[in-house]
């Protein structure tokens, strides 16, 4: 039996609400969403004739502005002006919790810096749905939302995170998921496992968990595995192997002359170690002595 709820589910005081609209499957929305949209004055949405099509569903008849990446400072601007007449408003997203890897953050950050209060109204997130199902339990994640878009710059970016500890989460669009599973089959261990999950929630939905070597041939097996919005999950780093004898001796010189940073980097350079593990030994070294 649901409790007893308060007469109105916002505030007196002029507050921003953060409000977390479903990924696809409309009966996702929570009871306290459809009370809040329908009770604020305004609701600020990234694509308003889409958001359009999710108020009729249950019946919301609150005025919708826009709110997306091409106009967020002006309609911060917009949003900070309305709560100073005393109003009450919603942010939503096109699906999932507004200002993660969506449009918002910045208007988040405007209308705490100008006094007034910001209300998180919880409900699906894409990144914690996918993690529930991945059965990947790694203990902690590393959300980095969408890679760089040119390949350049997102071989770099997965270069500098496979040392992070954990599952790494990432966003990708259908157009791109092909060249980013290439990218990330070839720039980290073969030995981890990706999680692929697609369309969640949707009639389409798909989660599968195969070895990261594997991912790209899967995904070119079928053209229909290519379509909807990714969510990538990548299992954390395998444990460093001991460094070669010879690694450690080389360090173990260099160290002698040089601070352990230079040491590790250089030891890397000369001996194609890991530069992380030779760093990790070098402070298990300075500690011994």
């Amino acid at each position: 039996m649901f409790p007893t709820l308060p007469e109105s589910p916002v505030a007196k005081t002029p507050s921003l609400y953060v409000v977390a609209t479903p990924l696809g499957n409309l009966h996702d929305i929570g009871v306290r969403a459809v009370a809040v949209l329908k009770a604020v004055d305004v609701i600020a949405a990234e694509d308003t004739r889409h958001s359009q099509r999710l108020l009729d569903a249950f019946g919301i008849t609150t005025r919708l502005v826009a709110l997306h990446e091409h106009n967020e400072q002006a309609a911060a601007g917009l949003v900070i002006r309305m709560l100073e007449e005393g109003k009450r408003v919603a942010l939503i997203t096109d699906a999932g919790t507004p200002a993660v890897s969506d449009p918002g953050a910045r208007a988040v950050a405007r209308v705490q810096d100008a006094g007034f209060p910001v209300v998180p109204v919880p409900g699906a997130c894409a990144a914690v749905t996918a993690l529930s199902a991945s059965g990947l339990a790694d203990g902690q994640f590393h959300f980095h939302g969408f890679l760089p878009t040119k390949p350049a710059a997102r071989r770099t970016s997965l270069a500098a995170l496979r040392s992070v500890p954990g599952t790494l989460v990432f966003y990708e669009a259908p157009h791109r998921i092909a060249e980013t599973l290439d990218d990330i089959a070839a720039t980290l261990e073969p030995t981890r496992q990706i999680v692929v999950a697609r369309e969640l929630t949707k009639l389409f939905e798909q989660i599968v968990r195969l070895p990261l070597a594997e991912a790209p041939a899967w995904l070119a097996a079928d053209p229909n595995r290519s379509r909807g919005e990714f969510v990538l999950l990548v299992s954390a780093a395998p444990p460093d192997e001991a460094l070669p004898p010879e690694a450690e001796r080389v360090l173990g010189l260099l160290m002698a002359e040089l601070p352990l940073k230079t040491a590790a980097r250089l030891a890397a350079d000369i001996t194609g170690a890991h530069k992380n593990a030779l760093y990790a030994r070098g402070l298990e070294l300075k500690d011994a002595g």
